[in-house]
């Protein structure tokens, strides 16, 4: 299910599709152990480090046609990536997500990461037809021992729902358990 790209406007930030001319910020958060080690996947881990970026970003420029809401996380005055949230499996399960997001090293410790995955829920949850998807709960799990994560997960509204045990499997095959947390539409802001 195709979906149609969006932009969604919190304080200073902006919420965008990825371009191709994002690839040198992306390039810096893929330099990040903990962007790494969390979020961008095996087979980006697998690359080598000076392609990572291209490999990142070759899936999310395209990720709207192929059914994931695939935001940069951008400054609004200069347009510079901090950042990424990113709604897949869109209605896999239907009125349905699953959340991932990151912020590069220089953005955190400023609210980017909660601020940006509380605009996007809000958008998820608007009515198709004022220009939101409709979904009604979304999900996102992270290694416990990613704290950091928790965190942003909780101050955006996203309740703990429960622990799954060795859920986060690392490239080393090092297990971890995650937490599960979800917000609905129906939940108090």
């Amino acid at each position: 299910m195709r979906l149609e790209p969006a932009r969604v406007e919190v304080d200073e930030l902006v919420l965008r599709p990825f371009v191709a001319e994002d690839e040198a910020a992306v390039a810096v958060a893929m330099g990040d152990p903990d962007v790494l080690r969390w979020t961008a996947g095996n087979a980006v881990i697998r690359t080598p480090a000076e392609k990572r970026a291209s490999k990142w970003l070759e899936s999310r420029i395209d990720g709207w046609a192929r059914g994931n809401a695939v935001f940069a996380v951008a400054d609004a005055a200069t347009d510079q990536v901090l950042g990424s949230v990113t709604l897949r499996d869109v209605n896999r399960v239907p009125d349905q997500a699953v959340v991932g997001y990151w912020v590069s090293p220089a953005a955190r410790g400023r609210g980017v990461a909660a601020r940006a995955l509380d605009a996007t829920a809000r958008w998820a949850f608007t009515p198709t037809a004022q220009g939101g998807l409709g979904l009604h709960r979304l999900s996102l799990d992270h290694a416990l021992v990613n704290e950091a994560s928790c965190r942003v997960a909780t101050r955006a509204g996203f309740l703990l729902e429960g622990t799954m045990r060795d859920y986060f499997v690392e490239l080393d095959g090092g297990r971890h358990d995650s937490h599960l947390h979800a917000r609905l539409a129906s939940d108090r802001p």
